[in-house]
């Protein structure tokens, strides 16, 4: 019997799940199909989103031999066996060859499809679940056109859930149904993949339980099949980058809801040292002076965690999120490191006034510098003198944040500095 998957592989754009910024009317790539490209393409994004749908359409649409390999297992004599078939009665109008993981190729076997593609030998469609500008071969990329695929949501996979039940229904030799639910149960569990859906509906008919003479699936059966399919996690990958950014991003935004649920996909994959650097990060990038004892309970929450290991780890990680998340922002401290560093790095880089140098001396030399003078000796321990080299000027880096603690600060500094308060 051919697997459910192929049975409901799309044979038209139409029908075609998801992707619309892709394939909807007028988009870029629906246009250059429908003109019958031979432009060689580079599909990005994660599995089951549909990349190799649309290069079997893409190959019907141009009439070329299809041959799909996989770089996981190829090697370049697969490739020179492919070229083999091209104006033979096998390839007629050409080959377009499917080249599945192209980042498992390394430079000198990217490099050596270029000879193909340059004499028109092979229409080239590589796909890769990783960011092709730092896996794939940049003269390769020059002659490619990059399309990044999405990871679809519950109710663009719905349609093809439901096609997949009706069809194991169809073809069942016992009567086959489902509770109300289970549809959207699985639509949602599969992570954006269609693929996995469709495989959790196949795995479900196959392990239904006869109930009055009638194969009966509930939703409890198809969450427990289907639970962990959308946890799609590669510490190396996007998507690693992607949850440490989203749960940056949440914090700073102040929301804990998100910070817990993001921190929670990080733990739930196992993942417990990025997390902890993560939330050190942002205890001084976006808390910072407006509550500066946040980095001493975020590193005291990290300590234990470490300690303690997963699961109990998620504990005290929780309370440093959800802390972080609800504490005040100021990012004045950062952004007065990268103003310094920047200047720095144009060539800011004034003589340290005399009076700060480490000198034994200060009237060394014909012409006796300014004392140093120790602002401890003063009252409320301050005294005006340069600091800054005399090429800075009078130039600011740190701005008080529009925060109580740092506006504290601001008030009793312009108070004795003399300002206008």
């Amino acid at each position: 019997m051919k697997p459910l998957a192929d049975e409901i592989r799309p044979q038209t754009l139409d029908e075609v799940a998801g992707q619309k910024h892709l394939l909807g009317e007028g988009a870029l790539l629906r246009r250059l199909i429908e003109s019958g490209t031979s432009a060689n393409l580079i599909f990005y994004g994660p599995s089951g989103t549909g990349k190799t749908t649309i290069a079997n359409i893409i190959a019907k649409r141009t009439e070329k031999a299809l041959y799909h390999l996989n770089a996981t297992t190829a090697s370049l004599q697969d490739v020179k066996n492919i070229i083999a078939d091209v104006d033979t009665m096998l390839a007629p109008n050409g080959v377009l060859l499917y080249l599945d993981e192209i980042q498992y190729f390394n430079k000198k076997q990217q490099q050596s499809l270029l000879e193909f593609m340059e004499n028109g030998k092979i229409t080239l469609i590589a796909s890769t679940t990783e960011n092709p500008y730092f896996y794939i071969y940049n003269a390769l990329l020059s002659r490619s056109t990059v399309f990044e695929f999405k990871p679809l949501t519950a109710e663009e996979t719905l349609p093809a859930v439901e096609r997949a039940l009706r069809i194991e229904k169809d073809r069942s030799s016992i009567p086959f149904t489902w509770e109300d639910s289970v549809p959207a149960t699985i639509a949602s569990a599969c992570g954006g993949d269609v693929r996995k859906a469709i495989n959790a509906v196949e795995l479900l008919y196959e392990s239904a339980r006869p109930k009055d003479g009638v194969l009966y699936v509930t939703s409890s059966d198809a969450l427990q099949l289907s639970q962990r399919s959308a946890m799609r996690y590669d510490r190396e990958g996007d998507d690693h980058y992607d949850l440490l950014s989203a749960l940056q991003k949440s914090i700073r935004g102040s929301d804990p809801d998100a910070a817990v649920y993001y921190l929670g996909r990080l733990l739930v994959a196992g993942d417990l040292l990025s997390p902890c650097r993560r939330l050190l990060v942002i205890a001084s990038e976006d808390i910072g002076l407006a509550y500066p004892q946040a980095i001493a309970i975020t590193k005291a929450c990290v300590d234990s965690a470490l300690q303690l290991g997963l699961p109990e780890a998620r504990i005290p990680l929780a309370e440093a999120a959800i802390m972080l998340a609800t504490a005040p922002k100021s990012n004045s401290a950062v952004s007065a490191i990268l103003t310094a560093m920047d200047d720095i790095q144009r060539g800011a880089m004034g003589n340290i006034p005399r009076h700060l140098q480490n000198v034994h001396a200060d009237s060394a030399g014909s012409d006796p510098a300014p004392k140093y003078k120790y602002p401890h000796n003063y009252p409320n321990h301050y005294v005006k003198q340069r600091y800054l080299p005399e090429e800075l000027g009078d130039k600011h880096y740190y701005e008080y944040g529009e925060n109580k603690t740092e506006q504290a600060a601001k008030r009793y500094w312009d108070l004795i500095k003399g300002k206008d308060v």
